[in-house]
């Protein structure tokens, strides 16, 4: 029999929801070899680190790189780990950084037990970069773990992973490889896991939810099923992207109030002319149709986005197009990222490179934009009753958190149920979200 390794680990995790649905399945395969997972705090005594890296930005590379070097200094005889996109995409850097010990790419995540066995036992032999994401088959896989989430309030379930789009920015298909699907009856298992464990929220995670395809059952498909589990829980899809399927999976929305009135669809630009040359197979018109039938089937929801500014061509009177296109959208989030040339994808060579001083400008202009439909979005919730999930509770004994419909939301009633859907009422607002009561008993 084999014996297992004890101690204490904490998980870094860095980047997307999949990246925390990923951090979860780690979570499980260590505590099952016998690990204690413990919070990252000062003073921790820490026998294992795992850094789950990105690499989407330059920025999200180097705070990777950062986390590695403040852990070495601050755990110096701890075994540290480094795996998830940035070691797929920069593995010969990290090959060669003294700060860590095993470097494993995102397949690798499935063997990071029996690779942190060797260090231990084998005289701390560091690993090889042997499988990347860019050779797995596009089948459907088995992740053989369940999610574990000790210190967290929502759970994120892993159902998708890889990109078959080749956006000429991004850098996630060659970290994350072709499209494919988590079995379906592993999925289900999981979520029942999790529900068993007393979560109320299940996130959806992939990266891009709308493809997942179990030999013919889809999302809309995995939805109905998974809404038709008994009990209290909501489920909140994580970032999407534009996809055929979306107008059916709006009706099974629609239809389901177990359902979270929440969708972060990535438009990246407000014009066509830039969105071609990102290789984005939509135009604004489309995705408009798109957002104008989710608001009148889906009262209430979150529209939310990701728009990239200073992309390579972006010209003043393109960036004026797209700011009056964002506008006409209201969105009630939006991620603003300025254009970061990525070594290997075909827009970091790309004509017209934006004067960096020119696209931080237009990065503050957009966010004028966007932060006046937030505060909009907000006011139109006022007096409606909304579902929240409080997570944490300050000094004051109010506690903050979640709408279904992702309003921040803080209450200081009496009759709260932390970690659980509770009932309020959106009475005001503040500062970067609501100020609820609760509802009258006869409400």
């Amino acid at each position: 029999m084999t014996t297992k390794l004890s101690g204490n680990a904490a998980i870094y995790t860095i980047g997307c929801r999949l990246n925390q649905a990923d951090s979860s399945l780690v979570c499980d395969r260590l505590t099952r070899d016998g690990w204690n997972i413990i919070e990252m705090e000062p003073g921790s005594e820490l026998n294992l680190i795992i850094i789950n890296s990105c690499s989407v930005t330059g920025t999200a590379s180097q705070k990777s790189r950062q986390a590695a070097r403040k852990f070495r200094r601050l755990y110096p005889s701890a075994c540290i780990v480094v795996t998830g996109c940035s070691a797929e995409v920069e593995n010969e850097f990290w090959a060669g950084e003294n700060s860590v010990d095993i470097v494993l790419t995102n397949p690798q995540k499935k063997e990071l037990v029996e690779h942190v066995r060797t260090f231990f036992e084998d005289q701390r032999q560091v690993s090889g970069m042997l499988k990347f994401s860019s050779n797995e088959p596009p089948d459907v896989f088995m992740e053989n773990a369940e999610s574990s989430f000790p210190f967290k309030s929502r759970a994120f379930l892993k159902i998708q992973e890889g990109c078959n789009n080749f956006c000429s920015y991004c850098i996630v298909p060659y970290t994350r490889g072709r499209e494919r699907s988590r079995a379906w009856d592993e999925v289900i298992a999981d979520f029942k896991h999790q529900l068993d464990s007393g979560f109320q929220e299940i996130v959806l995670a992939g990266v891009n939810v709308c493809a997942y395809n179990d030999h013919g059952r889809r999302l809309p498909d995995l939805l109905n099923k998974l809404t038709g589990f008994e009990g209290k829980f909501r489920i909140r899809l994580s970032s999407t992207e534009p996809h055929p399927d979306n107008m059916e999976l709006l009706s099974v929305m629609a239809g389901n109030p177990k359902i979270c009135r929440f969708l972060h669809l990535s438009l990246q630009h407000g014009t066509d002319e830039i969105l071609s040359a990102m290789n984005r197979k939509y135009t604004t018109a489309e995705y408009a149709d798109f957002v104008r039938a989710a608001r009148s089937l889906i009262p209430g929801i979150h529209m939310g986005t990701d728009i990239i500014v200073g992309f390579p061509g972006e010209t003043d009177e393109l960036f004026r197009k797209e700011c009056e296109f964002v506008r006409q959208m209201a969105f009630a989030n939006v991620h603003i990222f300025t254009f970061s040339p990525r070594k290997g994808t075909p827009a970091a060579t790309l004509p017209g490179q934006v004067n960096p001083e020119v696209a931080r400008q237009r990065y503050k202009q957009l966010m004028e934009i966007t932060e006046a439909s937030s505060v909009e979005f907000i006011r139109s919730q006022l007096h409606q009753k909304l579902q929240v999930i409080f997570e944490s509770r300050d000094k004051q004994g109010r506690f903050t958190g979640w709408s279904d419909n992702y309003v921040s939301v803080r209450c200081g009633a009496a009759g709260i149920n932390p970690h659980g859907i509770t009932d309020v009422i959106a009475a005001r607002a503040v500062p970067g979200g609501i100020e609820a009561e609760m509802p009258c008993p006869a409400m």
